[in-house]
């Protein structure tokens, strides 16, 4: 039997950061925590409130990826012992399943010795996920931007700015990313898809290049959030008023309900800003948690150890990390 345990730290992700549907990501300093190992009988150690209701047999989603990446390497390890604790809220926007898939895939690689390299895991989380936004900040950290056509897909990673931080506002209700993008017509006119690729466009200069104050400008979209708006009251005025209270732009982060702004991390105006993002979903009869994430600069941090040797449980392993 396979002889390794190993623990994975993997990062939250926002996508789209406005016009970049689909294509743009940025991980952030929120974390879901996998550990896995070979084991006579598959078992499942769920931790936290977020694992409510995920299945504890071999249809769960971390058992299935990691066989994929078994199946991949010509390598067989029918029967595991996972464990898994998460930060990040199901269904709010935050990329829950793509850091399960992610965390799931880098154990699994770890545990055989690693021998996919990341742009394999890359394509598999791709597929699995659908889009290569959420997985491919994920699976890099820092900002990816990324395009897939249904068989290859490519990403370029760039270095978050170092004053660049985020303020999300997460409301005490879910949104599927299936509803979400029901809510999306399917044709849109000439002019969107070229207002789109425009601010898109100018989004990725602005954050490579460092020009914060071009951010605001580059964040408004026309493809996807003014249609997902009516399912999140409040949306539209933070989206509209973020910047008058010293945001540098805001944005729905994924398919929502997560609403997220970008700051200058030197602003004197986060608690103005703070309080406006509650403030304005209150009005609308809806309760929202806010929390300020720097961008993560990494993907998943592997640690690998003999399994043989005692070690404390997962739970005990990161107490001090964990903020949720």
């Amino acid at each position: 039997m396979n002889n390794r345990r190993v623990i994975v730290k993997v990062p939250a992700s926002t996508a789209n950061l406005g016009p970049g549907f689909d294509t743009l990501g940025m991980a952030l300093s929120l974390y879901a925590w996998i550990e896995m190992s070979a084991a006579e009988t598959t078992t499942f150690r769920l931790y936290g409130d977020q694992m409510q209701g995920i299945p504890t047999d071999k249809s769960n989603l971390l058992y299935q990826v990691a066989q994929l990446v078994f199946e991949e390497a010509g390598v067989s390890i029918p029967e595991l012992d996972i464990a898994m604790y998460s930060d990040i809220p199901l269904t709010r926007g935050l990329g829950s399943s793509a850091s399960a898939i992610v965390g799931a895939l880098a154990a699994a690689n770890g545990l055989i010795g690693s021998p996919l390299p990341d742009h394999k895991l890359f394509q598999l989380a791709t597929k699995l996920e659908g889009h290569p936004d959420n997985v491919g900040a994920s699976l890099f950290g820092g900002i990816v931007v990324s395009a897939w056509d249904g068989e290859r897909a490519d990403y370029v990673r760039l270095e978050p700015h170092a004053k660049l931080e985020t303020l999300v506002a997460i409301p005490a209700f879910q949104l599927s990313t299936e509803k979400a993008r029901h809510a999306l017509p399917s044709q849109i006119s000439m002019a969107d898809a070229v207002f789109n690729v425009g601010r898109s466009s100018l989004l990725v200069a602005a954050l490579a290049s460092g020009e914060l104050g071009l951010i605001r400008h580059a964040m408004r979209d026309r493809l996807h959030q003014p249609y997902r708006a009516p399912l999140i009251p409040g949306m539209s005025a933070i989206l509209e008023h973020a910047a008058d209270y010293g945001a540098l732009g805001a944005a729905l982060s994924g398919a929502g309900p997560t609403l997220i702004a970008f700051v200058d991390a030197d602003s004197k105006d986060k608690p103005q800003l703070e309080q406006f993002l509650l403030a304005t979903l209150k009005q609308e009869g809806i309760e929202a948690e806010t929390m300020w994430l720097k961008p993560s600069a990494e993907g998943p941090v592997i640690t690998v150890e003999d399994a043989a040797s005692p070690a404390p449980g997962l739970m005990e392993r990161i107490k001090g990390e964990v903020v949720r």
